[in-house]
């Protein structure tokens, strides 16, 4: 039988029941960090008076029956009876939603609790809670159990001090079964106490017998030195912006580091906005438009490549601390997490812009730096994408050092084989060789051949194995294998047109500027209808492509670019070649091995690890590879190794 639908079947939930039954919508989860956001919003109470000029002390407990206190020396919660209820002001906080002396002009200046609903959810979210208020001459105490009051309001001694105690413990009944955790609670009194240097905040966790006491005189600047404490600084001294006016507020401070990816701590009226918002907006835009106009001024960008730094740039590496003191700022809900006051953006902009540009005005070694470091970022992201183009820092014309190479390969020949195990991975080079079509008798050249490994695998299918490179080091080393080695470059092959029936080479393209070059090489010493394999590492996608880039360019300097494989098909075809064959071979490598090499330094090794165990959920969810217990790392390779022609 069909449910009847009229006035009888509709529900109004009184009191707090609402919460109770919806605590998700008010405190964001029912989990642990639903149980943190409960003591958040006392914590901001407490705060807030500290803003108003009435609070300098505040503790947290985290008691040993699992519950938790948070107190502080402000003016305490009014005890006098309401004007319109006749109840205690007190118990109307604590029982009625919306309810709150934030919403009388004059109060607070500036406030976290805006929507008159923190401290009754606290309430109705806990299985009891007591109050104490010290006040108008009186010590007053009231206790509840799940939101209702389980006495009435009593005078219980005289006033020792003033301010106000509210212990609770939450309700597992309507939220899931955690416990408190001390660091996270330890995490966010940190940011209070930075953000307010009068404030003298303590943790108090009963469970441990630890005690924290925290007060810091070095505002934001502080939180990010402290945040970023183990980071590389690209710049000594971290950028601060303090700007006030009529019911507006910013300090903000910021740095680059040698990170991949963006920190950015944002706050309004101290509470912590985890997704960011319109103040975080006006930050980002500021940072892009005052280091192009700085790049621009001096020259330091390509106009005739169109060369820009955009937001995404900036961002790599950037590490920031923003935080705004507003009147009635706008939130996307009450868990507060993203500010949507849209007026916000353009101050902080232009706040944020005036205080950059006077201080590259006064530091052009500063300004170097920073359009250096989102350089490297902007041409290492076009590098990624375009096979054909050079990630180069300070210019766009490739001049190519060969001695450069001849060093560090001379070098690396000694530990040739030591240095990762793909170098001689039967598999890998199983796929180069079965890629083989050629006669018998054919002619072969290695090129770049490095220790002959890959040349070595067509044994027994070609007549004739020919060796190139380009140091003395590796001649002698692929000699061993090659039937003949000679050294020279792969920019201008020392042999005649059409000399070979087959050309083979891996993991050498993207290290070398203008790749199409070495490729037309390629083509020229091909006999018609010749064959030409090569191996290359590719990412999986344009998802993983940057961060692959970062990592590379660590672990070997010489790198210019991270093919994707269409545009290694692009580089092959546009060369004139024909029939493209493309076989994928999944390797697993180890990169504590990868990079136990010289040409990567001991500081790169490290960033190599960040990078790895920072990545992005979008790499993550496209690349695989593993992060051991130990902090080791096993990376899937992705090798793809082609086979084309030239044509008859």
């Amino acid at each position: 039988m069909e449910s009847p639908y009229d006035a009888a079947t509709i529900v109004v939930l009184s009191g707090l029941e609402g919460v109770r039954r919806h605590p998700s919508m008010y405190i964001g989860s029912v989990g642990a960090a639903g149980w943190h956001h409960l003591v958040g919003e006392l914590v901001d109470n407490a705060v807030d008076e500290a803003e108003a000029g009435h609070c300098r002390t505040i503790e947290v407990v985290l008691h040993r029956d699992g519950s938790c206190s948070v107190t502080d020396d402000g003016r305490g919660i009014p005890v006098d009876p309401h004007p319109d209820s006749r109840r205690p002001a007190a118990e109307v906080l604590l029982t009625t939603l919306h309810s709150g002396s934030k919403f009388q002009p004059g109060t607070y200046r500036t406030s976290a609790g805006l929507h008159g609903v923190g401290l009754s959810c606290v309430n109705a979210l806990s299985a009891w809670l007591d109050l104490d208020v010290w006040r108008d001459g009186g010590h007053y105490r009231q206790s509840y159990a799940q939101g209702v009051p389980t006495a009435e309001l009593q005078r219980v001694g005289d006033p020792d001090r003033r301010g106000t105690r509210i212990r609770f413990l939450p309700d597992e009944t309507v939220l899931e079964p955690v416990q408190f955790s001390a660091d996270v609670v330890c995490s966010r009194l940190e940011e209070v106490a930075f953000l307010h240097p009068a404030l003298t905040l303590h943790l108090r966790n009963e469970r441990t017998g630890e005690h924290v006491q925290l007060s810091y005189q070095s505002g934001v600047g502080g939180l990010l030195r402290h945040r970023h404490r183990e980071a590389v600084w690209v710049h000594q001294e971290p950028i601060t912006v303090r700007h006030e006016a009529e019911d507006f507020a910013l300090e903000a401070a910021f740095c680059w580091t040698d990170g991949y990816t963006e920190d950015i701590h944002s706050f309004v009226n101290s509470v912590r906005t985890e997704h960011g918002g319109a103040h975080v907006d006006g930050l980002r835009a500021a940072l892009a438009e005052v280091i192009n106009e700085y790049a621009r001024s001096r020259g330091l960008l390509d106009a005739a490549m169109g060369e820009r730094i955009t937001t995404v740039d900036i961002l790599e590496g950037l590490a920031a601390v923003v935080a705004v003191r507003m009147s009635n700022p706008r939130f996307d809900g009450q868990t507060k997490k993203r500010l949507q006051s849209g007026q916000v953006t353009g101050s902080v902009r232009a706040a944020v812009a005036a205080a950059l540009d006077r201080q590259l005005a006064l530091d052009d070694d500063l300004g170097q730096r920073l359009v250096k470091r989102t350089l490297d970022s902007a041409r290492a992201r076009l590098a990624a994408r375009l096979a054909s183009r050079a990630a180069v820092v300070r210019h766009r014309t490739i001049e190519i050092d060969y001695a450069v190479y001849q060093r560090q390969f001379g070098i690396r020949s000694r530990n040739w084989h030591d240095s990762c195990s793909w170098l001689t991975d039967e598999g890998l080079l199983a796929r180069h060789a079965d890629l083989c079509d050629v006669a018998p008798d054919a002619r072969m050249l290695d090129v770049c051949c490095g220790s002959g490994v890959v040349g070595n695998a067509f044994r027994g299918r070609v007549g004739e194995m020919v060796g190139l490179d380009i140091t003395p080091e590796m001649v002698a080393l692929a000699s061993r294998r090659l039937d003949k080695v000679y050294q020279g470059t792969v920019y201008d092959l020392p042999f005649p047109d059409a000399s070979f029936d087959l050309v083979v080479n891996r993991e050498v393209l993207h290290l070398l500027p203008n790749p199409e070059k070495p490729v037309s090489e390629v083509f020229r010493v091909l006999k018609p209808g010749g064959q030409f394999i090569v191996g290359q590492i590719m990412p999986y996608g344009d998802e993983d492509a940057y961060w692959m880039f970062r990592i590379f360019k660590k672990k070997q300097p010489l790198l210019f670019q991270m093919f994707r494989e269409p545009d290694f098909r692009r580089l092959l075809l546009s060369a004139r070649f024909t029939g493209l064959e493309m076989d994928e071979y999944l390797l697993w490598e180890s990169i504590d091995k990868w990079i136990d090499t010289h040409e990567t330094t001991p500081a790169h090794r490290q960033e190599i690890y960040r990078l790895f165990y920072d990545a992005p959920a979008h790499v993550r969810a496209v690349h695989p590879f593993e992060v051991g217990a130990d902090g080791s790392v096993r990376d899937q390779w992705r090798w793809c190794v082609y086979s084309v022609r030239k044509p008859c």
